[in-house]
């Protein structure tokens, strides 16, 4: 990629009408899964009236995306049993495939009291009748001696030896205008089996200035020349930034080359967020949201140049 990256802008994609119970609003953190020819899965999260959120998905035609095919009548993925770590809302960050199953990692939820809510990675595998269940009933990435907040939306690439993990780690809470307010970067972490994570500490993307606070939803992609990451970063709103490293450990940030911005008006006029990045038929396209955290929907771009 170089400096004269530009993404074309394709559409809003899908936003919830309100009229399904767990699906009220929003359609945030958008996962993109290929069914064959140019059909897609796009898996994202809705939030109920209690405002929990949910895991469901649409179908479409890549070439074709303002037509849904399919909206999924019940929710791949539903908040956990009272009291477990994702008893608030099930958020799936990232689909792999391995050996013939599905890794579906999500982030799970619960409130706070002191702070508004404490965030952990869980997983779900794929079974027979093209479903997910629960690999457990806890996470598989949670608070730890090193990391004494919450750890939530993350990118996964299998390996024959490695699995590498990109995830959202957060640094600490402060009060600001009387509200606790989190921070958090991306941090890097491996596996031997996509399920126990060994973290050193590894930053991949570490803030640049003290304005920014926010730096989350990593998408990777491992070119022949070197891997590319695109994620959201904050201060006062959300952008989408760009990165590449050589190793997957250490990253250069490389956020004005990433080639796409707000638009003038509409659905992601005031913000862009949550990237999630994947290549079909010789091109790239990115699916993201836009104003209001996903509330307005989410929709596609295709990579022109760069």
């Amino acid at each position: 990629m170089s400096v004269n990256a530009v993404w074309r802008k394709l559409g809003l994609v899908f936003c919830p009408s309100g009229e399904t119970p767990w699906m009220k609003s929003h359609a945030a953190v958008p996962v993109a899964e290929s069914l064959g020819d140019s059909l897609f899965k796009i898996y994202f999260s809705s939030r109920d009236a209690h405002n929990r959120s949910y895991t469901g998905y649409v179908v479409v035609d890549i070439d074709r995306p303002e037509r849904i095919l399919e909206l999924s009548k019940d929710p791949v993925l539903s908040p956990g049993q009272l009291g477990e770590f994702d008893d608030s809302g099930a958020m799936a960050s990232w689909l792999s495939h391995h050996e013939g199953q599905k890794f579906l990692y999500y982030i799970g939820w619960n409130l706070g009291v002191t702070v508004p809510f404490r965030n952990s990675i869980g997983l779900a595998i794929s079974v027979k009748d093209n479903g997910f269940k629960r690999y457990s009933s806890g996470p598989i990435v949670d608070r730890s001696i090193d990391e004494p907040h919450f750890c939530a939306s993350c990118c996964v690439i299998p390996g024959n030896n490695i699995w590498r993990m990109w995830y959202l780690s957060c640094t600490g809470w402060c009060m600001r205008d009387g509200k606790p307010e989190h921070r958090y970067h991306i941090k890097y972490a491996e596996s031997l089996d996509g399920i126990k994570w060994q973290r050193n500490g590894d930053i991949a993307i570490d803030f640049l200035n003290k304005q920014e606070y926010a730096i989350s939803r990593p998408s990777v992609i491992a070119d022949t020349d070197r891997l590319r990451m695109w994620y959201s970063f904050r201060g006062e709103s959300y952008r989408i930034g760009y990165a590449e490293s050589a190793d997957g450990r250490k990253w250069e940030r490389l956020d004005h080359q990433v080639g796409i911005d707000v638009s003038e008006t509409g659905w992601d006029s005031e913000m862009i967020e949550y990237p999630y990045v994947f290549d079909h038929a010789g091109q790239r396209y990115m699916v993201y949201n836009g104003n209001g955290y996903g509330k307005t929907g989410f929709g596609l771009a295709v990579l022109e140049a760069g």
